[in-house]
């Protein structure tokens, strides 16, 4: 066997395994998904003491967003002696701090915490750090600024907490509001979908693992101040933080039925960019923990961060290995002469990839037509473009060795021309 016919085979292998496990994923957040909605009905007739409760939002150039933002958090069935809700204006330029302050005199539970001059401009972690200071609540909440939640959600994440000693959070799930703007939103919404019935449903199902989504989930506030706070170096806190919680010997349960909605890239640079600045994220943590997976209290914990090494870098060589072999056989350039029918079983991997996202995304009622065109053309397209982003995220971090910076997803107006902040100058 030589060395091409050697590689596909593993390619072929590799792409196997990983799609198949996630497959076992889909099935248990499947299983996940029934479980959920009988409990969401016991959660909707009991009687709960919630906590008093404060919702921090990191703000900087919000001011597309944040008007609607803080109209939906004042929609929240939460007691209102018991909620807060904190903008962290992280010395923004725009009309930001306005409409907060518009929103602050029609409703007292609105509170403006502005970053110290000198101190903002650091990131979303570094906004947090200095916003839980100031928090006296039992539980805080985090919701980026342009999240739109369920008036129900954060009950539901609430009333978990509570009600489990073995839980330190509880994340909610996250919907794409702008889905149907264009091709690319249409693509992210069936990604983001996916994710959270595979990699967060299938993952607390099977391991009772999952990761804090950065958004529309509650934690005990006494637990981010012995955790000493977010790591202001991680571009996804939320990733790293997660760890920590586990390791201290609390669980993050995911919870189907208490969700938001918030905006999502409507470019392809912005898309790249954001995506990049992930999977630098990414490398961060592994590289931060990689060297502690022995001393791992939870097993479960080392096998979900093996994977995730797996997922971002052993796969993704895997697929652009068979995407070469596969498209210089076709043209003709190379001929792979294997006893076997590796190439129809790669072909059927293809099938089982179509087949498990259309099955995660069933949970919410949008395995249509429509998405498995979309899902079709996503893997010739879409999925294909990760293979720049992790060559991006690799080349920017490892041979440019560009120093960490946080930079905010672009913010997109949803309804033109009756913007909040015209709102609140009128």
């Amino acid at each position: 066997m030589g060395i091409l016919e050697l590689l596909f085979v593993v390619s072929v292998i590799l792409i196997w395994f990983m799609i198949g496990y996630q497959f076992i994923l889909t099935v248990y957040g499947y299983i996940n998904f029934i479980k959920s909605m009988k409990e969401k009905k016991i959660y909707d007739s009991l009687k709960v003491d919630y906590p008093s409760c404060t919702i921090l939002i990191p703000a900087h150039n919000e001011e597309k967003v944040i008007g609607n933002t803080l109209e939906s958090m004042l929609r929240l069935n939460y007691p209102k002696n018991k909620l807060k809700i904190m903008v962290i204006n992280d010395g923004s330029t725009d009309s930001t701090r306005a409409i907060i302050k518009g929103y602050m005199k029609k409703d007292k539970r609105v509170v403006l915490f502005d970053v110290p001059k000198g101190q903002g401009g650091k990131g979303k972690s570094r906004a947090l750090n200095l916003g839980i200071t100031k928090v006296k609540s039992e539980t805080v909440a985090i919701y980026d600024a342009d999240n739109t939640p369920d008036s129900e959600s954060l009950r539901y994440l609430a009333a978990l907490l509570v009600t489990d000693k073995e839980l330190g959070a509880v994340i909610g799930k996250f919907r794409t509001v702008n889905k149907y703007r264009n091709i690319l939103t249409r693509f992210i919404n069936i990604e983001t979908l996916s994710f959270q019935s595979m990699l967060q449903a299938g993952r607390w199902q099977m391991h009772n693992i999952a990761t804090l989504p950065g958004t529309n989930f509650i934690m005990w506030t006494w637990l981010i101040h012995r955790l000493e706070g977010w790591d202001e170096m991680a571009l996804t806190e939320d990733s790293e933080l997660s760890i920590r919680i586990y390791e201290e010997g609390y669980k993050i349960k995911f919870c189907p039925y208490a969700f938001t909605y918030e905006q999502e890239p409507e470019t392809l640079k912005v898309w790249i960019k954001q995506r990049v600045r992930w999977v630098r994220g990414n490398n961060y943590v592994i590289a931060k923990f990689f060297k502690e997976l022995p001393k791992f209290k939870n097993k479960r914990l080392k096998f979900d961060l093996l994977y995730t090494l797996s997922l971002y870098y052993v796969f993704f060589v895997a697929v652009l290995l068979s995407d070469i072999i596969f498209i210089f056989s076709v043209t003709g350039l190379i001929s792979i002469p294997l006893p076997g029918p590796y190439m129809y079983v790669w072909i059927m991997a293809f099938i089982l990839f179509i087949f498990e996202i259309m099955l995660a995304v069933s949970f919410d009622g949008e395995d249509t037509l429509s998405n498995l065109g979309f899902i079709l053309l996503m893997y010739f397209t879409y999925c294909q473009f990760w293979i720049y982003v992790i060559l991006k995220a690799v080349y920017v971090e490892y041979i440019k060795k560009e120093k960490v910076h946080w930079d905010k997803t672009v913010r997109f107006d949803l309804h033109p021309g009756k913007t909040a902040a015209k709102k609140a100058r009128t």
